[in-house]
């Protein structure tokens, strides 16, 4: 009986620690850097000699360099559009970034990626949901393709602000 008690008082405390863990707030301004990995799909087409369009969607999950926070572990969704005039890729299109409670956070996003060089660009940071409801700021990013087999590993640096 008292085994039983100790049993489920241990319990009850993990359970009532887990829950404030999970459940921290997190800080009104700040940084973070990610890690992401990504597979792209979508198609193109050539319009003429050198210039292509393109669109498709970019599948990814993220790894805060932390450890842990914000977007850890969560996965990353981001349909695009592509041009490429004479090998210089210019991209747009939007992402929503989860972490594993199901908050998002939304952004905007441009690049560019010359021939045989990094893809780099811009998130901007346009809104959220649950704990990033009504945040805004931008998030840098690059990104290196992997053997040119639709997979790509980026870093990303987020500066934010919550209202």
């Amino acid at each position: 009986m008292q085994r039983a008690f100790f049993t489920m008082i241990f319990g009850a405390f993990c359970a009532a620690f887990l829950t404030t863990l999970g459940a921290q707030e997190l800080p009104k301004s700040g940084t973070f850097t990610v890690q992401s990995g990504w597979k792209t799909t979508g198609d193109t087409v050539q319009i003429d000699e050198g210039h292509i369009y393109g669109h498709g969607n970019f599948w990814g999950v993220v790894f805060n360099d932390k450890g842990s926070g914000p977007l850890h572990r969560g996965p990353v969704s981001c349909p695009y559009s592509v041009e490429v005039v004479n090998g210089v890729l210019s991209a747009q299109g939007k992402c929503a970034w989860s972490d594993v409670d199901g908050d998002k956070i939304f952004t905007d996003w441009t690049g560019s990626m010359p021939p045989n060089s990094k893809l780099e660009g811009l998130n901007q940071i346009t809104g959220g949901t649950g704990k990033y409801a009504g945040i805004k700021g931008r998030a840098p990013f690059q990104c290196i393709g992997l053997n040119g087999s639709g997979q790509w590993a980026c870093t990303q640096q987020f500066t934010y602000r919550l209202p």
